[in-house]
């Protein structure tokens, strides 16, 4: 029996809890930061796809992930047209500016690293793929030494199942 007397819940808190401590342990060990990085990142991330790859991710996040994702969420502006990593940087430090102090460089290093630890390796090079160059480097770069768990190396991801379509 779950603690929460549902399953999918008690998954997505699992699950969300693991990607906050390995944010938090590339930051600073403090689960309040590590889901505003988390969400911060994830939208500006979300707005520079195009709408059908942004929804393909967010079908791959955790349950609970998935709503900080799609907040604010608007298709129609996708993707931005002002897509650039020193821009994608620069409107993380704005969305974080009345946090801890916490550089966006490495808030964004740890959101990319922890995704492609979780996120099956197909859909991340999907995404990297519709990235302009130096954003797209400046994931790769933030992968260095990650290892995929066995799920998401299958294909299967870490997000909690969904009901068949």
């Amino acid at each position: 029996m779950s603690s929460q007397g549902l399953d999918v819940f008690d998954k997505t808190l699992q699950t969300t809890h693991i990607w906050l401590n390995e944010i938090g342990e590339q930051l600073i060990p403090d689960k309040q930061l590590s889901w505003r990085v988390l969400g911060v990142v994830l939208r500006n991330l979300r707005d520079q796809l195009p709408v059908d790859l942004s929804a393909h991710l967010g079908a791959e996040l955790p349950l609970l992930v998935r709503g900080a994702y799609y907040d604010q969420y608007r298709p129609a502006a996708q993707p931005l047209r002002d897509r650039d990593l020193d821009l994608f940087i620069a409107r993380i430090n704005d969305e974080l500016q009345d946090n801890r102090p916490v550089d966006p460089r490495d808030a964004t290093r740890a959101v990319f690293a922890t995704l492609s630890r979780h996120i099956p390796r197909g859909q991340i090079e999907k995404i990297q793929d519709s990235l302009p160059q130096r954003l797209r480097d400046f994931w790769h770069n933030a992968e260095e030494g990650v290892t995929p768990p066995p799920e998401a190396r299958a294909g299967k991801g870490t997000g909690e199942a969904r009901p068949p379509t």
